[in-house]
């Protein structure tokens, strides 16, 4: 049987070529089992999250010229979101604005322009969502083969797991015993292996985010499952738009640079068979590609970038490059550098467990002192409801917080206190926690009477009476691949049960040892000056668990080594230790690595968002805003940085 036929392809189409550009090329739309020298597939990334802009579809799949479309939904939240939503009804689960506003009005134009289509939309149950997907098309009267790769869902195997001495790779707490949900995070060869046999969109459940770009540039190019090298560049391609428009300027560190944030381009990967990618983003949109913001994205929910674990590959971005390409509309970057090596035998879940419930009160309040009355006002009603729980028999809250939003809180000791009483506007934030929900819908009537029987200026309940919904704390572990029975389906049947190939895999333990302080760094001349951090590097945080993580970039590379120098873990364990909990004492809740392709530091922050998630009752509960209070940090007695680059 020819290749063509195994691979089920749908006849010959080769893409027109550019000046400047490599030939794009598809398996699907090929002849050939390999493709031609210098050809390339163009990728573009419509979702970073359950949520994102209705917007981003059509200006991709009218000005991308996409081989592939791509959306990711699924965060650790929303999983928790999901896994709630289906309790609640079995045909639920997954993400309904996939179906309804990203799919339904353009699925025509999706279908004429044999344009591919891979999403982890299907979250909790991917063949639900398959399922509307197919009605959807049914109406359009377009003919499209949708499949959903399956088995991502342990939860069968729930029993067995509960005395089998797995613990939190995070906390190493026990396994709990309210288990909601159990997901694999799957990784990309099944995606590859669903269009192969001919699929036109992709649904899955929980996989690696990255994934839904690599599946198809294994399926395009047929890249081995031992071309680490190659595996690694696509993950890197993946990891760098799966986030959407935060790679082509959103939440960039120069803001004020970014144009058009109404009308901001959603990234385009156009990448070679060698491995190597352009990032650009579609004409005439807003936003800005640049090696600012690209770096930004590079370290973004990033651990140990040496060692950075998916199931195809491991990762090492340590030395990866990026370079402006002039001449592109909005500006685009080649990217290249990553390096890979075998995976290990086991895939990472996420499990979420109930632990209790949680209500959120928001409300501004105005006038003098609008940051005592804001305190006074939150203690109050703590104070009352603790009272009620008393004469009523319920225990005391399992948590609380309270900020005053207007009064830098979360900056701790580095809070700017204006003077004269402080802002007359500020905001209370008070969240709460409690094991029965009885408890905290007492708490949730005994907002609205502050507005009368407390605080003057007190203006509202943001959203109205705060709702008390349940928190599915997440649980990580690892769990063996050979354990994990893959389903692919297509048009609902199944079709094959995948098989994963453990021959190019490696459970050895790499020990981190954190650099050490060079020379040339004792070495570094010094002088009179102090910068802002800002005036130096940009910055971007995120989360992962109850950790965050903050990656620093140098402006220039001449900044760089006094980057180093100065921003050590234990300078950046001072700076954020009212945001740490230490569990254990002498125990280092800060991690420093080192990414000298793009001249940057990442660092780890164990134990520094409440629980993280919806288990936190911070107003940050992902770390967003880490790395911007982080631009505030001084770099002293320094030379005149800035005359070294003029």
């Amino acid at each position: 049987m020819s290749c063509a036929a195994l691979l089920g392809l749908r006849g010959p189409r080769l893409l027109g070529t550019a000046a400047a550009r490599p030939l794009r090329w598809s398996r699907r739309r090929s002849t050939g089992c390999e493709p031609p020298a210098g050809a390339a597939v163009r990728i573009g990334c419509a979702s970073g999250f359950w949520g994102d802009t209705a917007a981003a579809v059509p200006q991709l799949l009218y000005g991308g010229k996409l081989d592939f479309l791509v959306f990711d939904y699924l965060s650790e939240i929303t999983m928790s979101l999901l896994t709630a939503a289906k309790a609640r009804s079995p045909v639920l689960g997954y993400t309904p604005d996939f179906v309804s506003a990203a799919m339904a009005p353009y699925i025509k134009d999706i279908h004429r322009k044999g344009v591919r289509v891979i999403s982890n939309a299907g979250g909790i149950n991917p063949l639900a969502c398959a399922a509307a997907l197919q009605e959807v098309a049914k109406k359009a009267d377009v003919d499209l083969k949708i499949a959903v790769v399956a088995g991502d869902d342990l939860m069968s195997e729930k029993e067995n797991l509960k005395g089998a001495g797995i613990t939190d790779l995070e906390s190493g707490k026990q396994f709990p015993e309210s288990i909601h949900s159990m997901n694999v995070y799957l990784g990309a060869r099944p995606i590859s292996r669903a269009l192969d046999l001919g699929a036109d969109i992709v649904v899955t459940g929980r996989c690696v985010d990255s994934g839904i770009v690599l599946g198809p540039l294994i399926h395009s190019f047929g890249w081995n499952r031992d071309d680490f090298d190659l595996l690694a560049a696509g993950s890197l391609a993946g990891h760098l738009i799966e986030c959407g428009a935060q790679c082509t300027g959103g939440i960039f560190t120069d803001w004020h640079a970014v144009p058009d944030w109404h009308n901001i381009g959603f990234p385009i990967v156009e990448c070679s068979s060698e491995g190597e990618f352009i990032l650009s983003k579609p004409p005439d949109t807003g936003g800005l590609i640049s090696f600012g913001t690209v770096a930004e994205q590079l370290v973004y929910e990033l651990g140990n970038p040496q060692r950075y674990l998916l199931p195809d590959v491991t990762c090492d971005f340590s030395e990866v490059s990026i370079t402006e390409i002039p001449g592109f509309d909005g500006g685009a970057v080649k990217v290249h550098g990553a390096k890979g090596s075998p995976p290990s035998t086991f895939y990472k879940v996420n499990a979420t467990y109930l632990d209790g419930f949680r209500a959120t009160a928001v409300c501004p309040v105005g006038g003098p002192k609008a940051v005592q009355k804001g305190k006074r006002t939150a203690e109050s009603i703590l104070q009352r409801t603790r009272l009620i729980f008393s004469q009523l028999g319920y225990e005391d809250y399992s948590a609380v917080n309270i900020q005053v939003l207007g009064s830098e809180d979360t900056y701790g000791p580095h809070a700017r206190r204006s003077i004269d009483g402080g802002p007359r506007e500020a905001v209370i934030w008070l969240a709460v926690h409690h094991k029965q929900k009885e408890a905290l819908e007492i708490f949730s009537r005994e907002i609205a009477p502050a507005g009368t029987g407390m605080a003057p200026g007190l203006t509202g309940i943001v959203g109205g009476r705060p709702r008390v919904s349940p928190v599915l704390k997440p649980f990580f572990f690892y769990y063996p691949k050979s354990n994990v029975q893959i389903n692919i389906f297509l048009n609902g049947q199944h079709v094959e049960t995948f098989e994963e190939d453990l021959t190019f895999t490696s459970d050895e333990v790499v020990s981190f040892d954190p650099p050490k302080v060079s020379s040339e760094l004792k070495d570094l001349p010094s002088g009179p000056h102090t910068y802002r951090l800002e005036d130096l590097a940009y910055t971007r945080s995120g989360d992962k668990g109850n950790s965050a993580n903050i990656g620093v970039i140098a402006r220039h590379p001449l900044y760089y080594p006094y980057l180093k120098k100065t921003l050590t873990a234990q300078a950046l364990e001072n700076y954020f230790q009212h945001l740490l909990e230490r569990e254990k004492p002498e125990e280092e809740l800060v991690t420093r690595y080192e990414l000298p392709g793009i001249h940057g530091l990442n660092f780890v922050l164990k134990n520094s968002l409440g629980g993280g998630g919806v288990a936190s009752l911070r107003s940050d509960p992902q770390g967003k805003a880490l790395g911007q209070m982080l631009l505030d940090f001084q770099i002293k007695n320094v030379p005149d940085l800035k005359s070294l680059i003029e």
